[in-house]
């Protein structure tokens, strides 16, 4: 299975292969990477997980990374007995430098991974081809390599536990869209009725159809969060847009709702 995404175009290149134990410092800003065998659901599906560790200062991405992010490519193909894998994201951070928003997170990401085995009774065999970018004062590329035998039970892992319970909360409903073609792509303005709150933003993305978005545009207008973005594809022209394919991740200090679909006022 593979997440398509952009292609990375970036300052330097590095290339790293991990085992599924974490390896020594790394450099270049990636200290480890590993595979955490997590546990089994009752129901015969399994929670593992990526946990990235990186150096102080280096950030890396989230799925929708912003206007000058890196996006992450991750391939799960050569697993065995896996029937379906989702990958669970955690609500990311915002950061600014030099007037640019990018989206991401810092120090460790652990990635809840929820895999459906084909035979729940067989041990599974992840493996995992990931390619991301980090960034401190350069942005690198990183390729990286993991595998990992799940089988048994397993016992439930805390950081795991704890990145299950920073992803964005369901906001179903909440939010109102106008779609409108521009010269390169189009525009999508919501009107989301969220109470205020510190450092808000906005995250949109299509889910099934990968695109760059530019950064929100952010006001308030009493008790509803109004934000409007442009999707470009590649060859920069309007498209038939879903509204119903449209995710919105609203985040802000110490909170974060994930709308999905934002229907027509």
């Amino acid at each position: 299975m593979r997440l398509p995404l952009f292609a990375l175009v970036l300052c330097q290149s590095l290339a790293v292969v991990a085992a599924a134990e974490e390896a020594p410092a790394l450099g270049q800003g990636l200290l480890s990477a590993a595979l955490l065998p997590g546990w089994q659901e009752k129901d015969g599906s399994r929670i593992a997980a990526i946990r990235i560790v990186l150096a102080p200062g280096w950030k890396t991405y989230w799925r929708v990374p912003g206007d000058v992010g890196v996006p992450p490519q991750f391939d799960f193909s050569a697993s065995g007995n896996v029937a379906a894998l989702q990958v669970i994201w955690p609500a990311p951070e915002v950061f600014e430098s030099d007037g640019m928003n990018t989206v991401g997170y810092h120090d460790t990401l652990v990635l809840p991974l929820r895999i459906i085995p084909t035979a729940a009774a067989a041990p599974v065999s992840l493996t995992a081809s990931l390619d991301f970018g980090i960034c401190d004062e350069v942005c690198v590329p990183v390729s990286v390599a993991l595998t990992q035998d799940l089988s048994g039970p397993g016992a439930e892992d805390p950081e795991i536990a704890a990145a299950l319970a920073a992803v964005p909360r369901p906001g179903p409903g909440l939010a109102r869209c106008t779609v409108t073609p521009i010269r390169d792509g189009m525009r999508v303005a919501a009107r989301i009725d969220l109470p205020q709150a510190a450092g808000e933003t906005a995250l949109f993305e299509l889910r099934t159809r990968p695109m760059w978005v530019s950064d929100p545009e952010i006001d308030r207008q009493g008790a509803a969060l109004l934000a409007s973005v442009d999707f470009v594809p590649e060859d920069a022209q309007p498209f038939d847009l879903d509204a119903s394919d449209l995710r919105i991740t609203v985040v802000s200090h110490g909170d974060a709702v994930e709308i999905d679909g934002c229907p027509a006022p």
